[in-house]
């Protein structure tokens, strides 16, 4: 069997840890734990402002930067040289001074001060690691202490609620994992803003270290030998993958409803943090709880038909649903190819940019990532500005914005906020072509069989018994209402899925010209992006989640607020949606970072607080 190939482009960056005192210089700066030097990085990463003072070409500041600019203290723009140091003449006054290097040391990933992990960004984590504040290790096992005290515990009771049942697994050999982090940061520095953060993902991901259930109880025993591609990443990041997240079983709904290590017949709700009476949404629902809760750093899960951006919207989160070819889906138990991605779900735009850095590449084991081939940029980072909004066009059409109280009034604030920071959004009008696109079903019932057959062909442990629907059902360890949603799943026959998702077939046709339309929709009026609400309060609206599946075009969705108490559901948040052309996530990241900055809609929840 020949292996198939992968091309990734990895990130490895930034700064390392700033120690010492700069020779010359009246400025003194703090000294890191562990004096090390620094890797040059294949790729620049938090870009621009970690990057753009670089003075020795390795695309970050470090300890040498400062020493070059320590050399050049007291030049002036008549030296000779000049033209090698005067990027960091930050104030423009002709003269390189101790204020110019120190803030020049500003641009280095560095904090010494106290680290709190509840709502820790990926720059929070290594800043604080990079200073010796903290370890890989420290961080990994406060998220395991979380997670023993909050995933499995009802905390409010008093309102009628549940456990967040927002994990299914917690790695054994995530400590082992992270202290080969901090060995490497020991010896190399921080070679990738994912070094020892440690990641929580859905549990339809394939790992090495950890069963993959898909939600299921008839695959408690799937341990496979290889990692997902987007794992494999991950790994390579450095990250620390330290559980699997509950999911509806199989990925099919928003419920989040799964049988995963429980009695045949049994099944578990998951919660959202923010009030433990209601879903989580789905079908990624333990992501989008873990994540929110502050039980792990960065969260993955995958989108079909809202599978990410249902339960990012619900949970206050920003979640990405890349391009159909960004990121390989094979080691992912599958729903419907058509439309299947993987994305990360995140705190932080920021963390979404640099989670995404990590995960994209060709793949041969998956071939419509071939399509990306120069299309990739080198750190999607690189596109977050909080001046993005500003000269940007947003198109919006009236039949997506929601009409009840609270997302009425948020996406007016929202719209009023785009425009206040330089945006122009404009209406775009609909059409019959639009709205059978919108219109066009999911093909998680029409696809399902066939795809699964695939991966069980594929990827599926030999010690798993129920290799087919059939096996699943006679096993009866699922969820006990699913049974005529296997059923119905198990009756497509060959010539049924050849007539929808086949080079010809109807969906297979929709989806095409739907990215034909779209595109030509944002064309005609020099558009950057397509914007509406992701849904409404703890719920959907109409058909706005599959334009994105619908056309395979990327979007970002990111929280735009929550609502009041004389609303229906108080603090019960929506996001707003940014969707764009094949490959434009990183416009769509900047314009969802610029937004994030103006307005910091995500609010931690209360019920799960740091622990004593």
């Amino acid at each position: 069997m020949t292996t198939p190939t992968r091309t990734r482009r990895r990130g490895a960056i930034a700064a390392a840890a700033i120690f010492g005192t700069v020779a010359a210089t009246a400025v003194s700066l703090p000294a890191a734990a562990l004096p090390v030097a620094p890797v040059a990085p294949t790729t620049p990463l938090l870009a621009p402002y970690y990057t753009e003072l670089d003075l020795t070409g390795d695309d970050q500041v470090t300890t040498a930067d400062l020493d070059a600019a320590a050399s050049a203290l007291g030049s002036t723009s008549a030296s000779p040289g000049w033209a090698d140091v005067a990027v960091i003449d930050t104030d423009a006054d002709g003269t390189i001074t101790v204020a110019d290097i120190a803030a020049l040391a500003q641009r280095m990933i560095y904090d010494d001060g106290p680290f709190e992990l509840v709502e820790a960004s990926t720059l929070d984590m290594q800043a604080a690691m990079n200073a010796g504040v903290t370890t890989s290790v420290q961080i990994t096992q406060a998220y395991i202490d979380r997670i023993a005290a909050y995933d499995d515990v009802n905390v409010d009771p008093a309102a009628g609620g549940r456990a967040l049942n927002s994990i299914i697994t917690v790695g054994d050999a995530a400590l082992a994992a992270a202290a080969a982090a901090d060995a490497e940061r020991a010896e190399n520095g921080m070679t990738s803003m994912l070094l020892g953060v440690p990641v929580a993902v859905k549990d339809n991901y394939n790992t090495v270290d950890m069963v993959t259930t898909a939600g299921c109880g008839c695959w408690n025993d799937n341990q496979t030998t290889t990692d997902a591609f987007m794992v494999q990443g991950l790994r390579e990041a450095g990250a620390v993958i330290l559980a699997k997240a509950s999911l509806d079983e199989f990925a099919y709904g928003f419920a989040s409803e799964f049988s995963s290590f429980q009695a045949p017949g049994s099944s578990t709700l998951v919660a959202s943090p923010y009030s433990t009476s209601r879903s989580a949404g789905g079908s990624s629902g333990g992501t989008g709880a873990a994540i929110a809760a502050n039980l792990a750093g960065i969260g993955f899960g995958t989108d079909t038909g809202g599978s990410i951006r249902v339960p990012s919207s619900y949970n206050q989160l920003v979640g990405v649903r890349p391009t159909v070819g960004l990121a390989s889906r094979d080691g992912i138990v599958p729903l419907a190819l058509s439309q299947d991605t993987g994305g990360p779900m995140t705190r932080s735009v920021l963390d979404a940019a640099v989670a995404l850095d990590a995960v994209v590449g060709i793949d041969e084991a998956d071939a419509v990532t071939a399509r990306q081939a120069g299309l990739v940029p080198a750190s999607y980072t690189s596109h977050l500005d909080a001046g993005a909004l500003d000269g940007a066009r947003i198109g919006y059409v009236a039949s997506m914005i929601p009409t009840d109280a609270t997302t009425a009034r948020l996406w007016a604030e929202t719209k009023a906020t785009l425009e206040s920071l330089g945006a122009t959004v404009v209406e775009v009008s609909g059409s019959p072509e639009f709205t059978t696109v919108l219109n066009e079903g999911s093909g998680s019932t029409a696809e399902f069989k066939h795809d699964l057959d695939e991966y069980i062909a594929t990827h599926l442990s030999p010690a798993v018994s129920a290799r087919s629907i059939d096996a699943i059902l006679e096993g009866g360890n699922y969820v006990s209402s699913r049974k005529r949603t296997f059923e119905q799943r198990n009756a497509v026959t060959a010539a049924d899925y050849e007539a929808w998702a086949g080079p010809t077939g109807t969906h297979t046709t929709v989806l095409a010209n739907g990215k034909t339309l779209v595109t030509a929709m944002l064309d005609a009026q020099d558009l950057d992006a397509l914007i509406y609400p992701s849904g409404r309060p703890y719920g959907t609206h109409s058909t706005n989640l599959r334009l994105s599946p619908n056309t395979g075009m990327p979007s970002v969705t990111v929280p735009m607020g929550q609502a009041t108490d004389a609303e229906a559901i108080p603090g019960a948040n929506v996001n707003i949606e940014l969707l764009g052309r094949d490959f434009a996530e990183g416009t769509l990241l900047g314009l969802a970072y610029a937004f994030e900055q103006a307005t910091h809609h995500r609010t931690a929840p209360a019920l799960y607080p740091a622990l004593g």
